[in-house]
């Protein structure tokens, strides 16, 4: 089962840009982005997905979306918009709870 946040982000083994961080959660720069803005939200605790909280249970959910929400905002303001993502089953790549939150790009013209 592939971990990446538990075996590299969360460990050290790979370096991070912090955008903020609180004593059970982490937002960080992802570290291969595929948008402009690319930013990974991660309960700092092996979580096994939305659908399965392990033992964390509702509470390590709200931690994180605390985290989730508080950066979401932070890029919607300086961007115009926020995407918020999170994948299950086959798509979840990596086998512990995490959240993108992204800015994709430009806006159409005359939004803002």
């Amino acid at each position: 089962m592939s971990d990446f946040y538990c075996d590299e982000a969360l460990s050290g083994n790979t370096p991070v840009n912090v955008v903020e961080e609180t004593e059970t959660v982490l937002a960080f720069e992802h570290t291969r982005p595929s948008y402009p803005v690319h930013i990974v939200v991660v309960p700092k605790v092996h979580t096994p997905s939305l659908v399965d909280l392990g033992d964390g249970g509702e509470e390590r959910l709200v931690d994180v979306l605390r985290v989730v929400r508080s950066v979401a905002a932070r890029v919607r303001e300086e961007h115009g918009a926020a995407c918020v993502v999170t994948n299950e089953g086959e798509y979840q790549e990596s086998k512990h709870m995490h959240w993108h939150v992204l800015f994709r790009g430009e806006l159409p013209e005359g939004r803002l």
